[in-house]
């Protein structure tokens, strides 16, 4: 399963940026607006693998 989101700046005066979760992801996590989500990072190969899990307040 995969998704495309589109990267866009978080304002114009910031140096950060900001993409779309998609719905399927918000769906499996229950996630409402508020939520956060903690992002994982790692590298194989050439390809970068993430893994996103949401975080217990």
């Amino acid at each position: 399963m995969g998704f495309t989101t589109t990267i866009a700046k978080a304002s114009t005066i910031a140096k950060s940026y900001r993409t779309t979760v998609p719905a399927a992801i918000i769906n499996q996590f229950n996630l409402k607006e508020g939520d956060k989500l903690d992002w994982n990072m790692k590298i194989e190969g050439k390809n970068i693998v993430i893994h996103i899990k949401p975080v217990k307040n």
